[in-house]
């Protein structure tokens, strides 16, 4: 059974590649998309969803307090501040893209589109793609990897977490963690090369 729209099916959006099958393989991603979202919202302990919660609210702006906690009294002050200006512009060229692309593909959240779906808490906005969340933190933790290698590994588990707990929660798809995440690795690796290349 699939909760897409026909407003919002591939066939419906993308005629021309209905002759081609691209439509029908587009539908099923699409739906196993949504399975998955499904799966990880239903499999929630009575910890596994609070923890979702918290760690998406997080998100909003109290995990950079944290990383910036953690920078400073790793790297001190001259360090936390290059690693810190690096992560700003990452996140504020982001953020520049961020609703443009979100306008462009106005793709619903899960929880809209499957209404057994319970959205764990309230969202910034309407439309789920890419991921806000995913991107800005990846964004934000580039540069510290770049400089700091050491930290690869906790960054990698301070970001999966941000993407389990945003499908976990009916906000997005895993699609959409996906594609935040590569926009924030792309462009947070480009500008902080870029700019540690003329330091």
């Amino acid at each position: 059974m699939t909760f897409l729209p026909h407003s919002l099916s591939p066939h419906a959006r993308f005629p021309r590649l209905a002759r081609f099958g691209a439509a029908r393989w587009t539908s099923r991603l699409l739906q196993a998309d949504l399975d998955l979202v499904r799966k990880l919202n239903a499999q929630g302990s009575t910890l596994g969803k609070p923890a979702a919660v918290v760690i998406s609210k997080l998100g909003n702006g109290w995990i950079y307090l944290l990383l910036a906690a953690w920078v400073f009294e790793q790297w001190g002050w001259q360090g936390g501040r290059l690693i810190a200006l690096l992560a700003g512009v990452n996140a504020a060229a982001l953020h520049l893209l961020y609703p443009v692309i979100k306008k462009r593909f106005r793709r619903p959240r899960p929880f809209a589109v499957d209404p057994s779906l319970p959205s764990l808490l309230r969202t910034l906005d309407e439309h789920s793609f890419p991921s806000g969340h995913a991107m800005t933190l990846v964004g934000v933790l580039t540069p510290i990897v770049l400089l700091w290698p050491a930290a690869f590994l906790s960054a990698v588990v301070m970001a999966c977490g941000m993407f389990w707990s945003r499908v976990a929660t009916g906000h997005h798809y895993p699609s959409d963690v996906l594609a935040g995440a590569t926009l924030g690795a792309s462009l947070g690796y480009c500008l902080s090369s870029s700019i540690l290349a003329f330091i």
